[in-house]
């Protein structure tokens, strides 16, 4: 039981930086530069200055900045519930999934 609490406490960061990643990643594929932060709404707006399509995901993936600093800091324990981490997973799944299909293409001059 404590290994999936662990678990729990551990999934809100690893979903933002797989998230962020990915975001970055979309910025990167552009040639885009960008400065450094975990703030998901300011790389979000990035990538719809590339393409506005994105506009829906990057703002849902917003709600994942917190735990940037929330669960990886002492003092700030959080732990979702069994099904905040499902839907969180599944958040990070579509924002990568959005990335993925736009890295498959080449880059736009």
């Amino acid at each position: 039981m404590a290994s999936q609490s662990g678990s729990r406490r551990q999934c809100p960061l690893s979903c933002q930086e797989s998230a962020e990643k990915g975001l970055k990643a979309f910025l990167v594929w552009h040639q885009q530069t960008f400065r450094r932060t975990h703030d998901l709404e300011e790389i979000g707006r990035a990538c719809t200055t590339i393409d506005i399509a994105l506009g829906p995901i990057t703002l849902e993936a917003d709600a994942l900045t917190d735990f940037a600093w929330r669960a990886r800091y002492p003092g700030n324990p959080y732990t979702l519930e069994v099904g905040e981490v499902a839907a969180m997973l599944e958040l990070v799944q579509r924002v990568l999934a959005e990335i993925e299909s736009r890295l498959l293409l080449p880059p736009q001059p």
